[in-house]
């Protein structure tokens, strides 16, 4: 029988000093614990912060880089005990006997790793300096079946469709998602990449009939201005909880199984697909 799953996304800001970013992470954790929450998530850049600028990501130091057995990710998972905790960091790993590093996600309990996302679509700047994943994989949790994505990733509908197909009733996108670089205005509710931003995370929900938990950095890292905007999404693409630009915790009581099959009880999008009508190869130029 489903029962209800208390969520939260937070909206925060994590920087560069990794130690300072462990000890917030960590407070976060213990007060999401201490209020009940069974699936919290972390922005993108959690342990280490992200990128300060996209158009030339050597101005500045890279994020610190780490592996996903790494010390400060299993404090996390400690502190989280029976809580599923989703967060994002720098992951650095040997492909074909060399060091890459990769924009990377990992859900942790007080069991230890549950679940693990590499970026896979990735805005040109972070190509330079950073590899790509190659896929998406759902995985179970005490919280239910999961998904994760790293921000430009729900850019992409195809994305969240395989978590869907995978049997995920909830995805977490990950973000350190920044207002527009190239059309900057004064008002975030009036900046283009805020608009969407919330039109992904309401679309991506919807189109798949999942619960869609939206994390987003704010604040700012070199030229780059965080969104914040935290949320969570329910199947039908309404959002139930969210945070403005500020730091917070966007949260709703949800039994995730009973609201995912009463969205598809008329209309089951995945059910309803025509494969064989789609075109997937690239049109000619």
């Amino acid at each position: 029988m489903s029962h209800p799953v208390r969520i939260a996304a937070a909206a925060a800001h994590f920087g560069r000093d990794l130690d300072r970013g462990v000890e917030k992470a960590l407070g976060i954790v213990a007060g999401a614990r201490e209020g009940g929450i069974d699936l919290l998530v972390l922005p993108h850049g959690t342990l280490g912060g992200y990128l300060s600028d996209l158009d030339d990501p050597h101005a500045d130091e890279l994020p610190p880089a780490l592996a996903v057995d790494a010390p400060e990710i299993a404090a996390v998972a400690r502190a989280a005990g029976p809580m599923t905790v989703c967060l994002g960091f720098t992951e650095v790993d040997v492909v074909h006997g060399s060091p890459a590093w990769f924009s990377a996600a990992v859900c942790v309990s007080g069991d230890g790793v549950l679940g693990r996302h590499r970026k896979v679509h990735q805005p040109a700047g972070e190509a330079k300096v950073l590899s790509a994943g190659d896929g998406f994989a759902a995985f179970d949790t005490p919280a239910g079946r999961l998904g994760m994505l790293i921000d430009y990733d729900k850019t992409f509908p195809e994305a969240s469709r395989s978590l869907a197909l995978a049997g995920a009733h909830a995805i977490a996108c990950l973000s350190a998602w920044p207002a527009s670089i190239t059309d900057r205005v004064s008002r975030l509710s009036a900046d283009r990449q805020s608009r969407l931003f919330d039109l992904y995370d309401s679309s991506r929900a919807a189109e798949n009939q999942v619960v869609w938990i939206s994390s987003n950095q704010t604040g700012i890292q070199g030229n780059l201005r965080f969104l914040g905007q935290a949320k969570v999404v329910g199947p039908g693409g309404d959002v139930l909880a969210r945070t403005g630009s500020k730091g917070g915790l966007a949260e709703v009581s949800l039994d995730v199984e009973h609201e995912v099959a009463r969205a598809r009880r008329t209309l089951h999008h995945l059910a309803e697909r025509r494969p064989d009508a789609y075109r997937v190869d690239l049109p000619p130029r």
